[in-house]
């Protein structure tokens, strides 16, 4: 199995790196040569480094190393069967490199791409075989996060997505699928853990600053289960990568306030505090810096982990309520792409459906904002006194 890759930076090279420790001849294709060069020389390092922690054999180091081909030449895409494109969130750009592939690939090659949330429907009409093209979502980094996505566009022919999905899931992958829509599971389900936190932060019920940030931080931690907090994330993804998410999703979804962007991000964003990559965020990264404290109230705690994980919840069983994904599927997506220390739909039916309910209920009488509607597949349920994992009771 031959395997191309466009762009060559984390994303492209990550993926190239599970291809290559599966077997398949992997050509990396960028037009920058020093982007090559230096996707190159980190995989030498990287496959260095895995072999001084016994965690690759030298053999197996050698093999990858020799899977993966670092080229600007196009002729070296010709004989590919998948061609992955992993490169900037632009959708003109997109479709003005899928165009170029169609005229140096084979007829039989399936043409991917890695978009986090950009139509592949749009992407495959730039296509003369729109058919042969999918979607197949990675997660950063790829050697490391099991799930990928794997989205059909419209015109995607059966077979390509058998295929598509067999391949992954021969890599040890843990394939989803999803409906072509907005962020399709994770980074449509995933945008209340942030904007939801940012709104509790503007409201001002934490302190302002970097204390209010560690204090809903350290209650998604400590008393909701998560591996990062929310504000943590943020930095670590970039505030200018995610806020640019959040902008394109709520445009996406024509506006709906319950993706509206938040002005405390895009501030950041804006000055330049973008997180770890940058030195500072919403924290401090410089080695002099103190870590802030953090307001101990348990009532506090609660209510934020409550607000936050009611709106994961509500935004989960809206993306099976339109079938964007199964709900084994949605439930495997956020435990496995992002972590979540359980499903959320699995997180409803332990609160109680009709709690969830009156939990929604309660925000939307408060604020009498759309943001805040219930989803009408979590009123449904709790009419019938029913569970989205009946069969788990």
């Amino acid at each position: 199995m031959t395997i191309g890759i466009i762009g060559s930076g984390a994303m492209g090279s990550g993926i190239a790196q599970v291809a290559a420790e599966n077997g398949c001849v992997v050509y990396v294709n960028d037009n920058r040569d020093e982007a090559l060069q230096t996707a190159s020389d980190k995989l030498k390092a990287l496959m260095k480094k895995l072999v001084a922690k016994d965690k690759r054999t030298q053999e197996q180091a050698d093999n990858i190393l020799k899977n993966v081909h670092f080229t600007s030449k196009a002729e070296d895409l010709e004989h590919c069967n998948l061609v992955i494109e992993a490169i900037v969130e632009s959708l003109e750009v997109k479709k003005e490199v899928f165009r170029w592939l169609e005229k140096i690939v084979g007829e039989d090659c399936i043409l991917a791409t890695n978009t986090s949330s950009l139509s592949i429907s749009a992407i495959a009409a730039a296509c003369n075989k729109p058919e042969r093209v999918i979607g197949i979502h990675f997660f950063n980094p790829a050697p490391l996060m099991p799930l990928v996505e794997i989205i059909p566009a419209l015109q995607t022919a059966a077979p390509v997505i058998e295929k598509s999905k067999a391949l992954i899931d021969s890599w040890g992958k843990v394939t989803v699928m999803a409906k072509d829509t907005p962020g399709f599971i994770v980074n449509r389900v995933a945008r209340p853990f942030y904007g939801e936190a940012l709104r509790i932060y503007e409201e001002g019920i934490v302190p302002s600053g970097p204390v209010g940030f560690a204090t809903i931080d350290h209650a998604m931690r400590e008393v909701g289960g998560f591996k990062m907090g929310p504000f943590q994330l943020m930095d670590f993804i970039g505030n200018d990568v995610n806020y640019a998410v959040t902008e394109s999703v709520f445009t996406a979804f024509y506006f709906d306030p319950r993706y509206k962007p938040s002005f405390t991000q895009k501030a950041h964003s804006d000055a330049g505090w973008l997180g770890r990559k940058s030195g500072r965020g919403y924290f401090d990264y410089a080695e002099s810096a103190v870590e802030p404290e953090i307001v101990l109230s348990e009532s506090l705690h609660h209510y934020i982990v409550d607000r936050i994980v009611i709106m994961l919840i509500n935004e989960a069983a809206d993306a099976l309520y339109l079938n964007i994904a199964s709900a084994e599927d949605i439930d495997l997506a956020m435990t496995k792409g992002v972590n979540y220390p359980k499903g959320l739909l699995q997180w409803a039916d332990d609160i109680g459906i009709e709690e969830c309910v009156d939990m929604l209920d309660n925000l939307y009488d408060t604020y009498r904002e759309d943001r805040y509607r219930c989803s009408p597949l979590l009123r449904h349920l709790a009419d019938g006194d029913m569970s989205f994992h009946p069969d788990f009771e």
